[in-house]
């Protein structure tokens, strides 16, 4: 278990976690864990203060990787901000945990936070990380920390409680279907791919999948191909991810008063003109951003997101 400081001992009542049994590799966070991340430190002058700083959350199935090329062009383009791109738990290089819950990952990036001291947070995330990233939001309002963060940005998900699309179960099953093959079944991403063609035919989704497939060293004929996630952990978490910790219809809930923009992507399904009151009822000062993108809006629209979060944080 790993040390809890009081600065993020930030708790929310939330469903009783499941229990992984037979995963050797998960253990049972009681607390937050640490993250891996790609950092970029200002190029500007340093001044005494901490300088302000950009948080990316990637998606279900992503990873920092997926967010290098947006990363070097926040680095370029705002010289005076660090940028932190996180692997959330359960995804790239951070550690492999239960429970895999909205409450859980918030508490995982205040933490990263809290420890390296950072102030004037500029939080962006995309799909789930969207999702922690509104969690964190109203969890440091109902503290009275909400001056954490100067800036929310979330890409194409909305604060309600809905259930994931059935892709993303399909995906999973695709994936545990390549990890269950026996040895010499397949040797290459070229294999792989084939294999994923029988559940995806969109060839730009089957490449993000296989951003998490280790390939095996030429030499090592004793291993094969595999998706290094815990995709056990993931499938049953999926009706958790679909769940929003704060209820619209509860007089008490928290709301978080800072300057949020929201990303839609016309062509996805996950926002819609019913989600604007949900967003104005825990977000008072948002915008909704609309393109003509599916649900990955960074990737279908790179130049357009990028110069519309870099415009917005530096307000």
């Amino acid at each position: 278990m790993l040390r809890q400081t009081s600065r993020t001992r930030l708790s929310l009542r939330r469903p009783s976690p499941t229990c992984f049994c037979g995963l050797s590799t998960i253990h049972h966070s009681r607390g937050p864990i640490e993250l891996a991340s790609l950092v970029a430190q200002p190029t500007s002058d340093a001044s005494t203060n901490p300088g302000p700083s950009l948080v990316i959350l990637h998606g279900l199935f992503g990873s920092k990787r997926n967010w290098t090329s947006l990363h070097k062009a926040f680095h370029r383009a705002l010289p005076q901000f660090s940028i932190h791109t996180l692997d959330l738990r359960n995804h790239g290089t951070s550690p492999h945990a239960t429970p895999m819950t909205n409450i859980a990952m918030a508490e995982d990036v205040l933490h990263y936070i809290d420890s390296r001291g950072l102030t004037n947070v500029a939080l962006l995330g995309h799909s789930m990380g969207g999702k922690a990233a509104m969690t964190l939001a109203l969890l440091l309002a109902s503290k009275g920390r909400e001056n954490l963060l100067s800036h929310l940005l979330i890409s194409d998900i909305a604060p309600t409680r809905t259930v994931l699309l059935p892709e993303f179960v399909r995906y999973i099953d695709a994936m545990l279907e390549v990890n269950a093959l026996p040895l010499g079944t397949v040797r290459t991403r070229t294999d792989v791919d084939r294999l994923l063609h029988k559940h995806e035919p969109d060839l730009s989704i089957r490449q993000f999948l296989m951003t998490n497939l280790i390939l095996p060293a030429p030499l090592q004929s004793h291993t094969r191909p595999h998706f290094h996630l815990p995709l056990d952990v993931l499938k049953q978490a999926v009706p958790e991810l679909g769940w929003f910790p704060y209820d619209l219809n509860d007089p008490k809930r928290p709301q978080w008063n800072g300057k949020t923009l929201i990303f839609r992507g016309l062509k996805s399904p996950y926002i819609d003109e019913t989600n604007e009151d949900s967003f104005k009822q825990f977000f008072p000062d948002s915008t909704i951003e609309s393109l003509d993108t599916g649900h990955w809006v960074h990737v279908e629209k790179p130049n357009e997101f990028k110069d519309l979060v870099i415009k917005f944080v530096q307000q």
